[in-house]
């Protein structure tokens, strides 16, 4: 090569640029192994063998829950660990009365999840009241929380339960294909039904017309949204927004973002030709909309990604309940016995009916649902944003006490907490007692979280549940459920996805009962 290269100014802007790159890398390098070590605070080293863990959970050789559970695990006795998220610190917190201080004594200073992905990237993720910040999730949470009060619930009740009795009655018409039943397939049919109607006031039955595009478009975005190829993309998008936007990087595919923006755009116009009024999210969104001034004006992409939110995490989410439910129920014949006396008890008050408040005086159905959730929470862990600097007492005796600044992270382990034995004693037993009038005030405050706490408390756990417990009601009044030679038990989760699924599906069999 030429000598004369060497000193020209591209080779020497070249040489400064690799320099500058190496320099920075060693910096960032330099901050993840020793960010923790001065810091006073007990923390997973980022030693070969924490990294060889957190390599085999994004690989898929362990599951996210043996992950989170030995993170949760490392440092026993301490009160919050510190880890470091790729170039981000990251706080695990252990004690229930600090989750209480950050997320509703000192809720200011947590008041936000961190972003997955740009909302310019991916409108459908990144603009719904999950991920919004600051004041535009105040404004939008207040403009959707009407839609889940509990005159809301009963108001939709007989819409969810006429889905329901339909759902069932197809399994009672087609004995053929409960004898083994995967649930998540079918149970995702009901959810998918329930929320196209109450959120986009369209009349969908997914046991009949199988192939209708809302239940389609679901599958393809839980399947875009999970896995090793859908996180690494996460993880680049939240990494490298610039560069994800200049190659046109997105989570999902263009003709699904078209297909929701289509359907949202058809129902608002359906509403406003027809003076259709149904006091559902979208209608309540359509009126914020049209009660903003044009600067801070509602836009189609803001509803269309609350109404994409509600509908996957209803989608996804519910159904997961519903079948690790129905699970337990198979296993544990005398739990299934008792809710079935319960739920008979109020069909027989109404006369072969369940109405909204019988269901709400079903105090055994609420405790399964509700040990279900612990044993099997929505969420392994779930995050909160510092925004304004924040002091932490020392984490054990003897350490220092621990500033978080803007930008750091905090986790709550949700699974971590509810398989805890300090706070629930023998964990892996599914135990409705736990709940019962005599021993739920026993449950320490903060140490069950299925739906998260505080203000930012999942805003549609109200319908989740009235959903779950109009099902298993129906349900149990017209089968026994049992386990099949493809159940397993215990539980083994699957390690190729970043939520709780096990590894070989949900299988029961639906034994008809002579009514």
């Amino acid at each position: 090569m030429d000598s004369s290269w060497f000193s020209s100014p591209f080779a020497l802007l070249f040489t400064t640029l690799i320099v500058i790159g190496i320099l920075k890398a060693v910096a960032v390098l330099h901050r993840v192994v020793f960010f923790w070590k001065n810091k006073g605070v007990p923390y997973v080293p980022n030693s070969l063998s924490s990294f060889l863990t957190s390599l085999k959970a994004f690989l898929g050789s362990i599951s996210i829950v043996d992950y989170w559970q030995f993170l949760y695990d490392y440092h026993p006795k301490a009160k919050y660990v510190g880890m470091m998220e790729f170039n981000t610190p990251c706080v695990i917190l252990r004690d229930p009365e600090l989750i209480r201080d950050v997320v509703m004594k000192d809720f200011e200073h947590f008041p936000d999840h961190r972003s997955f992905v740009d909302k310019q990237l991916e409108p459908l993720l990144g603009k719904n009241v999950f991920a919004l910040r600051g004041d535009r999730w105040k404004e939008m949470r207040h403009t959707l929380s009407p839609s889940f009060t509990a005159s809301k619930m009963k108001f939709m009740f007989n819409l969810i339960s006429k889905c329901c009795k339909d759902f069932v009655d197809y399994l009672v018409d087609h004995p053929e294909i409960c004898h083994a039943i995967e649930t998540k397939g079918a149970f995702r049919r009901y959810t998918n039904d329930v929320i196209v109607n109450a959120a986009f006031g369209i009349s969908v039955n997914s046991t009949k017309d199988q192939d209708n595009e809302f239940y389609t478009r679901g599958v393809e975005a839980i399947k875009f949204s999970s896995g090793l190829k859908s996180i690494a993309k996460f993880i680049f998008m939240r990494t490298c927004p610039r560069v994800a936007k200049l190659m046109g990087m997105t989570i999902f595919p263009s003709a699904m973002s078209k297909f929701f923006k289509t359907a949202v755009g058809e129902t608002i116009k359906a509403r406003e030709e027809q003076g259709i009024v149904r006091p559902y999210m979208i209608h309540l969104l359509i009126q914020a909309r049209d009660k903003k001034d044009d600067d801070d004006k509602m836009t189609l992409d803001d509803i269309i990604s609350q109404a994409f939110f509600f509908f996957l995490a209803n989608f996804d989410t519910t159904s997961t309940l519903v079948c690790f439910a129905v699970h337990e129920l198979a296993v544990n014949q005398g739990i299934q016995d008792r809710l079935r006396e319960e739920v008979r008890q109020h069909l027989a008050e109404g006369n072969g009916e369940i109405s909204y408040d019988s269901l709400m005086k079903m105090t055994y159905m609420d405790m399964v649902i509700s040990e279900t959730l612990r044993k099997y929470p929505p969420l392994i862990v779930v995050d909160r944003l510092c925004t304004k600097r924040y002091e932490l007492p020392p984490s054990r005796p003897g350490c220092k006490n621990f500033i978080v600044e803007p930008d750091n992270v905090l986790m709550l382990p949700v699974y971590g907490l509810h398989h805890d034995p300090k706070y629930f004693p023998n964990p892996n037993k599914f135990d409705p007692e736990r709940f019962s009038e005599t021993n739920k005030d026993n449950i320490l405050p903060y140490t069950y979280l299925p739906f998260g706490h505080g203000p930012r408390k999942c805003i549609g756990n109200r319908f989740a549940l009235m959903e779950t417990k109009i099902l298993i009601a129906y349900l149990l009044q017209k089968f026994t459920i049992k386990t099949t030679e493809k159940t397993i038990e215990p539980v083994i989760f699957t390690k190729k996805e970043f939520a709780l699924q096990p590894a070989d599906g949900f299988w029961v069999e639906l034994e008809k009962r002579e009514m």
